[in-house]
């Protein structure tokens, strides 16, 4: 069931910025009388799930999910439609408008994403505001992965400051350590303030080993919701319930927990656990996956949070602001991608449907949708060939030169870029199969 959430809520996000995204072109070229064959979500190489035509766009949905696209009458792209470029051109053709024109047609779909994703940043802080918990408000401290402890940390640890600059949210941590190459770490543990130093490429290892898990809030094992159906629910857990300990072995954090839990796939174990201010203890059988079949309780819903709330007007420069600081987080990460443990850290549909919560929740869809959204544009824009930022750096080429690259040059860097987008493709996927069967 989480499976299938999880790739529903990818489908349709997806979906809906294709569509808006091809919307982008499709609007532009209708606006310069530049005739549109082809509206698609989807590909459709072979047959088509759904056709209509109307006027003298044929409208659809393929059977391949890998995108979606518009076929502009007189444009060498992805269709190589070698036939109609022999022809001589027509003026309802591409090819026939202006440079701008052009330009405009192809940056069309990489604008339509950029304001798509500021609407619905908009739209979430107008709807829903802001919350997150400051880092002074974890109560029980952070938890940390094997290689921090390695540096020096121990679960429990309050970061407070990065290279004397204060941590107000726990998600700033790993970015100043791998963006900023910070180089120590001011810590509180119990009433003492320590200084630790960082050593040098410490932020390379993180990015090969650690991924998002470097820091985390520790949590006690307080029962939200029992999952209909598992084991839990059968041996009797509740919400409310505090679980302490396992076989007799203390679990006070949840992920002294879970450790302890996979230790015993497929066994029953004992859990000890307070309810109403008695303590009870419960049999319960462990999946052969590790789980009993519980939520526990949400930092959110434990810890005090800072909340901001916006009208409609004031949400609109917020969400831009948000949309900007994310793209550029995004921007500076890119980097990273570039070395080794950075390109093994490339996922494909996997990773991304991973970016949606098990359960379906529509605050987190729209902000994904819109981080999404953020993430179609600027890759569209980068100046690869098949790309739209392919298309545009020839016509910003012809512009300043006066010249048109020839069309046999044109065929031969689509077909180049149409093989680096499929070996990225094949790639990043195969990332994703081997981090799931490893």
């Amino acid at each position: 069931m989480e499976f299938l959430i999880k790739a529903l809520q990818l489908i349709l996000s997806l979906s809906i910025l294709v569509i808006l995204h091809e919307f982008g072109h499709f609007f532009f070229a209708r606006l310069f009388k530049t005739r549109v064959e082809k509206f698609y979500l989807f590909f459709n190489p072979g047959f088509s799930l759904f056709k209509y035509k109307k006027g003298e766009t044929e409208y659809g949905i393929g059977w391949l999910p890998l995108g979606g696209y518009v076929k502009i009458s007189g444009m060498i792209d992805e269709s190589m439609d070698k036939e109609q470029m022999n022809q001589p051109p027509k003026p309802y053709e591409f090819r026939s408008k202006p440079a701008w024109q052009r330009l405009m047609i192809m940056v069309g779909g990489v604008l339509m994403n950029f304001i798509t994703a500021m609407v619905i940043f908009w739209m979430i802080l107008f709807t829903w505001g802001e919350s997150y918990i400051p880092a002074e408000n974890a109560q029980y401290g952070f938890h940390y992965h094997p290689v921090a402890h390695e540096i020096g940390l121990q679960d429990g640890d309050h970061i407070v400051a990065v290279d004397d600059k204060e941590i107000k949210q726990i998600n700033e941590v790993a970015g100043k350590i791998l963006l900023d190459d910070a180089t120590r770490l001011k810590v509180k543990r119990g009433d003492s303030l320590l200084t630790i130093n960082i050593p040098e490429n410490f932020g390379q290892r993180m990015l090969a080993e650690v991924g998002a898990g470097f820091v985390s809030y520790q949590l006690p094992v307080l029962v939200d919701s029992v999952a209909s159906g598992f084991a839990a629910e059968k041996a009797g857990l509740q919400k409310g319930d505090s679980i302490f300990a396992v076989n007799g072995v203390e679990t006070p954090f949840y992920h002294q927990f879970t450790g302890k839990i996979s230790e015993h796939k497929g066994e029953v174990v004992n859990l000890s656990l307070t309810r109403d201010g008695y303590v009870h203890d419960l049999e319960v059988e462990v999946s052969s996956e590790g789980v009993i079949g519980f939520v526990v309780k949400s930092p959110m819903a434990l810890f005090d949070t800072e909340d901001i709330s916006y009208g409609f007007f004031a949400a609109f420069p917020a969400g831009i602001d948000k949309g900007v600081d994310i793209l550029s987080g995004y921007v500076r990460q890119l980097g990273l991608v570039f070395t080794p443990e950075g390109a093994k850290q490339i996922g494909g549909f996997g990773t991304i449907g991973g970016l949606f919560p098990s359960l379906w929740d529509w605050q987190t869809f729209w902000f994904t949708t819109a981080f999404l959204s953020l993430i179609l544009a600027f890759m569209n824009i980068l100046p690869i060939p098949a790309l739209d930022g392919g298309h545009v750096m020839f016509l910003i080429y012809e512009i300043v030169v006066g010249k048109k690259p020839s069309d046999r040059f044109m065929e031969y860097a689509t077909v180049t870029g149409m093989m680096l987008l499929f070996a990225l493709l094949i790639y990043a996927n195969g990332n994703d199969i081997y981090r799931w069967l490893f």
